[in-house]
């Protein structure tokens, strides 16, 4: 599927690339620059804060390896704000997929850190990108072995479609269509040195 216009931004660049497959050219547009995703993640700080007004019961748990970087960013935007640092944690559903067996024997487990209860609590996830919905199914099963949430929500900062599974968010940086053989890229500082969002997609013959 062709490039969509609806993929640009004000400070949107593109370029062509090859792969290293002959006759597969590729486009890369950048969808989010620095200063996108800074925003993105300030107003998704807000309207946190703006959907539950009682700090003392939220918490923010972040979803590794990208989600767990944003979710520090966004209890940052709202101690900032606000002057309450809300309870933190990451936690990793590797275990927890439902295509374990298709990814090998041995997974790469990264530790889960929540160091409150969340009995009672309404726990926002936070992740990178929203696509089928798998991943989010299996964060919401790893969470709930650590107890009983009052309501879980669902951050993320680019949603891009294609739901295999009635799951929306609730806070979006920004929606995205997408083709389903598109490749979005989310690089963050903390990881990737640079933070910046990409869509790549196949050029048409």
């Amino acid at each position: 599927m062709g490039f969509h216009q609806t993929y640009t931004s004000d400070s949107a660049t593109t370029f062509k690339d090859r792969s290293c497959e002959a006759g597969k050219e590729r486009q890369t547009t950048t969808l989010l620059s620095r200063d996108d995703v800074r925003r993105a993640i300030t107003r998704i700080a807000h309207e946190i804060v703006e959907r539950d007004r009682d700090l003392s019961a939220l918490a923010i748990v972040g979803i590794r390896a990208r989600g767990d970087a944003l979710a520090a960013r966004i209890q940052a935007a709202i101690r900032a704000n606000e002057g309450v640092d809300v309870p933190l944690g990451a936690i990793d559903i590797t275990l927890y997929r439902d295509d374990l067996t298709r990814i090998g024997y041995a997974p790469i487990v990264r530790e889960s850190e929540i160091p409150f209860s969340v009995d009672g609590r309404v726990v926002v996830l936070v992740d990178d990108v929203l696509f089928t919905g798998r991943t989010i199914r299996a964060a919401m099963d790893a969470l709930v072995d650590y107890g009983r949430p009052q309501a879980i929500r669902l951050a993320v900062l680019v949603d891009r479609g294609h739901r295999e599974l009635p799951i929306r968010a609730d806070f979006v940086g920004k929606n995205v269509p997408t083709a389903v053989g598109d490749d979005v890229r989310v690089h963050l500082a903390e990881v990737d040195g640079r933070d910046e969002v990409e869509v790549v997609s196949k050029v048409p013959a």
